[in-house]
């Protein structure tokens, strides 16, 4: 008893300011707070809601595609998720949607690596839906293992740009139509690493497909995300005026899944150490949707097209991605790659079986 009076009595006298320790402690919580909200990013600088509105979302399933959803579900747009995996992961996902607000959601299957899957995915979306107002082209891969789709492309190649390309072309007419336009919106997330994309022999080989291919999985990314950049600028120039087309880097995000073939990530101790540093210096998948969904609901983003946005903001592109003529060469060679040609893409998407 006599301990605990002591105990108590040294409590109380104790001087919180005879010792650094607190604010040491203080200090360093109050730079991780600052580091973790700069690398955060802006938040979407609106809160539009918009009811009815039909929204495509490739790679909806999870990561950034999934955060996009249900902060569109918020806002009550009508969504489509366009995903493979787990089933009832998926419905699972659709029941949250509804409940957080979203107008209707429906699960169609959708894989990036099978052209055939893309259109098959385009004939019943166009079946069920005529008129569409938003197509988010959000899915893709990193660090994917080495060998070609069943396409014959190599996997970075067409799950990030050449499949999105060909879902582009097809559901143009419906995003022409958009009811609450104009104009239709395409949003087309890319990632800064396209900044490191190279091409070999830009006059004859802009998808690096004939000549030596890309040493590894990060020089592949690049490069798709630089293709998904040039074609872009390319398309947005023979949009009409009831279509726009941008794109968008989420940042460093992490909890997406896209790191799980990362040769870092393959290790245990690697992990360990490299968890506590993701968590402080990478977005969160909430964090890493805002720019996307500033550019699906920002009324004030009507008419601007063939831009490149980063923490919901307009950037400059770099000299490569500016290169007109490269632009035109990669998005023609990216047409005939998935069996389209300059001018027949209106017969491609009326017929295909």
């Amino acid at each position: 008893m006599a301990l605990l009076e002591e105990i108590k009595g040294a409590l109380g006298e104790a001087d919180p300011f005879a010792t650094w320790w607190p604010f040491i402690i203080a200090a360093i919580v109050f730079v991780i707070g600052t580091v973790r909200a700069y690398m955060g990013g802006q938040p979407c600088p609106n809160g539009n809601a918009i009811p009815g509105r039909l929204v495509v979302v490739t790679g909806a399933s999870g990561g950034i595609g999934s955060a996009v959803c249900r902060e569109l579900a918020r806002r009550n747009a009508q969504l489509v998720l366009a995903c493979r995996g787990n089933p009832d992961q998926q419905q699972h996902l659709r029941a949250e949607l509804i409940r957080a607000g979203a107008t209707d959601v429906e699960v169609l299957a959708l894989d990036l690596a099978s052209l055939d899957s893309v259109r098959r995915f385009a004939r019943q979306l166009l079946a069920r839906h005529p008129a569409i107002d938003v197509l988010v082209n959000c899915a893709g891969v990193i660090f994917h293992p080495p060998g070609p789709t069943v396409d014959g492309f190599e996997p970075h190649l067409q799950c990030n740009f050449l499949a999105h390309l060909l879902l582009t072309q097809l559901l143009l007419p419906a995003l022409a139509r958009s009811p609450h336009g104009p104009p239709g919106r395409i949003v087309n997330v890319v990632a800064h690493g396209y900044t490191a994309g190279r091409i070999a022999h830009p006059t004859d080989d802009p998808l690096n497909q004939r000549h030596q291919p890309p040493a590894s999985g990060r020089d592949a990314f690049a490069h798709s995300k630089l293709a998904i950049v040039l074609a872009s600028r390319a398309l947005a120039k023979r949009l009409p005026a009831t279509t726009t087309i941008n794109c968008c880097t989420p940042g460093l995000v992490r909890g997406t899944g896209h790191l799980r073939h990362s040769p870092i990530m393959r290790a245990l101790f690697a992990r360990i150490l490299t968890y506590p540093w993701m968590w402080l210096f990478m977005k969160s998948p909430v964090q890493g949707a805002q720019t996307i969904v500033r550019l699906v609901t920002d009324p004030d983003l009507n008419g601007h097209t063939g831009g490149l946005y980063n923490d919901c903001e307009p950037v400059e592109l770099t000299d490569l991605a500016k290169d007109e003529q490269l632009a035109e060469r990669l998005y023609r060679a990216a047409l005939e790659a998935v069996g389209l040609s300059e001018g027949l893409e209106e017969e491609e998407q009326n017929t295909t079986p």
